[in-house]
């Protein structure tokens, strides 16, 4: 498949597990009515999210290096459409989890297994345009899923959402099938799990990239758990937090292609995300002070910018000395970050404090590259 056929395609299997959880950010005060929940319960729905979006993550990665990328993807896009239909028998509030775990499992086959299609064909600074590229186009998802998400939320309440996720996912597999192209087995043995575990395990470089694309995803996500509820405190309209998701999308692009334009004109990933850090703080900082007033969505403009410029750096250098196991090596990294995630989440559910959270992640993003700049200068040093 050309590289024009190939990209749309990718996107959209990207797209799907954003899609997945932004749909479902309107429901949570919808989930917390119908079930006679506490808010803090109905954000437990998104960290039970993301910790079985992990496990998914390392099963469907693991699966790429054994089945082949293809069945692969189609069979996490077959889980999730079974767990829709199973999210409409539910009756309580811990099966809707159960089904929102499930779900979660076959979403993170879109993360993972495209991010292995993609550095099959990509590496290095090239495959980081790759991802700006991506992410300028994924910065749509969030708007269009809290569009959407309020919009079938008002009519027809959760189920609604259920209900498009359900098609969505139906037309990604026949999509799959026609198009995603076939991949070959090695012919030999897939390399034991156990000595890319531990090779991994000692990569100063696959630690550092997982920690950072745990903060700034927590950062991001952050708002989605509990922006309806700040929107409910300041009496905000709750179009308005649809609305939002537009605003944030803006952010993300921007994010995307000024890093892009930066990364064309030779700057390094490395300064970039020293910028996308130092970016993150003062935005979060700022976020806190304005929290108490509709005006803090200037501030959470510039986290996602953040976000924009940071991800696909990280993404585009994390695994380059794993290209003969990019699926395992895509499994056990996706698996890390989304275990840093699920525990940020659940921090972030339990706090309910949108500015402590955010200040908290980009301390530790400064942190994480100032360190890393220090080992450099010695490394060079000595």
């Amino acid at each position: 498949m050309q590289t024009r056929g190939l990209l749309p395609l990718s996107i959209a299997l990207l797209m799907f597990p954003q899609m997945a959880q932004t749909l479902f950010s309107p429901a949570l005060a919808d989930f917390a009515r119908a079930f006679s929940v506490p808010p803090e319960a109905a954000s437990q729905a998104l960290t039970v999210y993301f910790a079985a979006f992990a496990v998914g993550v390392f099963v469907w990665g693991r699966a790429c290096d054994q089945i082949g990328r293809k069945p692969a993807m189609l069979c996490g896009l077959f889980v999730y459409a079974l767990a829709c239909c199973a999210a409409f028998a539910v009756t309580t509030f811990d099966g809707l989890l159960l089904s929102q775990a499930v779900a979660a499992f076959g979403a993170a086959v879109g993360s993972v297994v495209t991010q292995t299609v993609l550095r099959d064909r990509y590496a290095g600074a090239e495959l980081a345009r790759i991802f700006s590229v991506v992410g300028m186009v994924l910065a749509a998802s969030p708007a269009i899923g809290l569009f959407a998400g309020a919009a079938l939320v008002q009519a027809f309440g959760y189920k609604g959402v259920v209900a498009a996720l359900f098609v969505l996912s139906s037309v990604l597999i026949a999509w799959t099938v026609a198009a995603l192209p076939k991949t070959h087995l090695p012919r030999h043995a897939a390399e034991p799990l156990s000595d890319t575990l531990k090779l991994m395990l000692r990569d100063r470089l696959v630690w550092r990239s997982a920690l950072l694309v745990a903060v700034f995803n927590v950062a991001l996500y952050s708002y989605y758990d509990l922006g309806p509820f700040v929107f409910q405190r300041l009496h905000l309209d709750p179009d308005m937090y649809g609305y939002s998701g537009a605003l944030l999308a803006l952010g993300a692009s921007l994010g995307a292609w000024l890093n892009r334009q930066q990364l064309k004109a030779g700057s390094g990933g490395e300064h970039m995300l020293r910028i996308a850090s130092v970016l993150m703080l003062a935005s979060a900082l700022g976020v806190a002070a304005l929290q108490n007033s509709p005006w803090f969505l200037v501030p959470m403009l510039l986290v996602v910018v953040a976000f924009g410029v940071a991800i696909p750096n990280v993404l585009g250098h994390a695994l380059a000395a794993y290209k003969d196991k990019l699926g395992t090596a895509g499994a056990l990294f996706g698996l890390l970050y989304y275990l840093m995630i699920g525990a940020g989440m659940m921090a972030t559910a339990w706090t309910q404090a949108l500015g402590g959270t955010l200040i908290v992640c980009g301390v530790i993003a400064v942190m994480v590259c100032v360190v890393s700049g220090w080992r450099r200068g010695w490394a060079t040093a000595v």
